[in-house]
């Protein structure tokens, strides 16, 4: 049976080094989000890469609990991808090589992040307002690794200082392997809608490949944004909280331009209890259940009497409650599909 015909703008597998990212879809970085068990949970749900949360590259932080639980990725899939996040070179340098030593495969730079505690240490995006500080910490990454170094960036500092060209040119020059741009400046944040035009500029200037990230939460918007600027891979955040199996969802239909069907409330229960009970093994009971309620609130948020859900699950403060709870929620939204249908 001869393959189905590739959608325009579908560009296959991408490559970073020598990993064939495939689907060309990604997990985006996200701090408090893309821990171990959510990163999991997205490549079995068809991600084709999951960028780790952000971690420090100030060695006095390493051996915290927390750095130590951002640094887990044994039996993660391959490629793993580990972002690292700071302002000095040496010092980032320093956490490539610690970070490859201890199996990261892909090294990730943070001059994306725009959250107000990590610019006012002169990291994240903010680097982006320093041209020949971001030459030194990219030269100094690819040179302290063997590994492949990408970068991810916004497209400036605020609109009128988009100097996203310039940057990719540096990273270029400098020997970075991808190049992840969300739609956004700095200054942006996360309001209003984001602009491709400047991803479509940046993926025409330069060789190397070129992740395109920004409000991409359907299927038909990841087409889109592909054919308009021409990028090697979307990167999803966002529309991945509480929708894990965008992934799978995603690349079918740039793989034959058909959209999955949306899965059934205990089809979406069966991935949630998974994810919890990962979530607990992974933080112990009481910080699991904790962390648990953010995702259970993403998971709720577009289904009827959500709010009544989030208000009793997040009183739970047991892992045998929460799941009960949650049990309970998806029986009764099974029933009402079964008897609509």
């Amino acid at each position: 049976m001869a393959a189905a015909p590739q959608p325009p703008g579908y560009n296959g597998a991408m490559k970073i080094g020598p990993y064939r990212i495939d689907p060309p879809v990604v997990l985006a970085p996200m701090a408090g989000v893309t821990d171990k068990p959510f990163r999991l949970l997205c490549k079995r749900m068809g991600a084709g890469l999951a960028v780790s949360e952000m971690t420090t590259a100030d060695p006095r932080l390493w051996q915290t609990r927390k750095s130590l639980r951002r640094m887990d990725h044994a039996g993660e899939p391959e490629p793993i991808s580990v972002q690292i996040a700071g302002y000095d070179p040496a010092m980032l340098a320093e956490a490539a090589r610690y970070n490859a030593d201890n199996g990261a495969q892909i090294i990730d730079i943070n001059m994306g992040c725009p959250a107000k505690k990590v610019c006012n240490v002169w990291s994240g995006s903010a680097l982006l307002q320093d041209e020949p500080l971001v030459a030194r910490i990219v030269k100094a990454v690819v040179d302290a690794v063997d590994v492949p170094v990408t970068l991810k960036i916004r497209t400036g500092w605020d609109r009128e200082h988009r100097n996203a060209l310039t940057i990719a040119r540096i990273a270029e020059d400098a020997g970075i392997a991808a190049l992840a741009v969300h739609g956004r400046t700095r200054a942006d944040k996360y309001e209003g809608e984001a602009e491709y035009e400047t991803i479509a500029a940046v993926k025409a200037s330069v060789r190397l490949p070129v992740l395109a990230n920004g409000d991409i939460r359907t299927p038909q918007q990841a087409k889109h944004v592909l054919d308009v600027t021409g990028a090697d891979a979307v990167m999803v955040g966002r529309g991945a909280q509480g929708r894990p199996w965008i992934f799978r969802e995603i690349s079918h239909f740039l793989a034959t331009g058909e959209t999955l069907r949306e899965p059934a409330p205990h089809e979406v229960c069966a991935i949630l209890v998974h994810h919890l009970e990962q979530l607990y093994a992974f933080y112990g009971e009481l910080q699991g259940v904790r962390i648990a309620r953010k995702h259970l609130g993403w998971y709720a948020k577009d289904r009827p009497e959500n709010a009544a859900f989030r208000n009793v699950v997040n009183r739970a403060e047991t892992a045998t409650e929460q799941l009960q709870l949650t049990r309970d929620y998806f029986a009764a939204l099974d029933a009402e599909t079964r008897l609509a249908a």
